[in-house]
């Protein structure tokens, strides 16, 4: 794919996997619109990127239907939409799940990605591509995730449907394990740290995942035109175990 003449946007792409998305799109020689919350968070985190790709970037609310639809007719025709939208809650043993916590981790992954979907269509090439960012937890029975198994298993379990209703743009998704990234950063000091080394130690690959590796696995997905309906297991093995 000749990335020069391919404009992407790229939403949660402040931080994370969303930015060594754009990141890498960007050394490709894309054109990426980078969309987060937070205008000045923004500006710091595309100030260095390298390549001869171009980045343009917008605040936005993801939530907010309306702001989506004005966003998508301002930026116009577009190839390819990547969805990286995320909250942090969702976790724990299911006995003592705080509910209410599970639902605002639906109302920060699974509406927002599927609203911006929806919202995105008008402007997305007809044959282009739309990926969303899942996680393995919609795939594995590890004690404690069944609220996040929950958001992520019910985007999965739209793709295939979506790439056949949409066709012939395609439709997948990347579902990462553990990647080194700030979303642990909530979690109390020391827990990402122990985490971390036993997955370095059970995990066939023998290390933590990057947020390079999930870009990679994006970048694959939009450029093989072979590919729909897909959900990309980029997780080390951890569904192995």
């Amino acid at each position: 794919m000749d990335w020069q003449d391919q404009k992407v946007v790229v939403l949660g792409g402040s931080s994370g996997m969303g930015l060594a998305t754009v990141s890498r799109l960007k050394e490709a020689g894309a054109h990426i619109v980078a969309v987060g919350r937070d205008q000045s968070r923004l500006d710091r985190a595309l100030a260095g990127l390298q390549g001869p790709g171009r980045v343009a970037s917008e605040a936005l609310d993801c939530t907010d239907r309306a702001a989506l639809e004005r966003f998508f007719e301002r930026v116009g025709r577009i190839d390819h939409l990547v969805l990286t939208l995320s909250g942090g809650e969702g976790a724990g043993q299911f006995n003592e799940l705080d509910l209410t916590s599970l639902r605002r981790g639906f109302e920060a992954k699974f509406w927002p990605q599927l609203e911006a979907a929806q919202a995105g269509l008008p402007a997305l090439r007809r044959d282009g591509s739309l990926t969303f960012l899942t996680s393995i937890s919609a795939r594995i029975a590890n004690p404690g995730t069944a609220g996040l198994g929950a958001i992520n298993g019910a985007l999965e379990s739209m793709i295939g449907t979506l790439a056949r209703e949409l066709a012939p743009l395609r439709v997948n998704a990347v579902s990462p394990g553990v990647v080194d990234t700030a979303w642990w950063d909530r979690f109390p000091p020391g827990v990402k740290e122990d985490l971390f080394r036993q997955q370095a130690e059970t995990l066939p690959v023998r290390r933590v995942g990057h947020a390079q590796d999930i870009a990679h696995a994006l970048q694959f997905l939009m450029e093989n035109t072979f590919m729909t309906g897909a959900v990309l297991e980029c997780d080390g093995g951890l569904r192995l175990l």
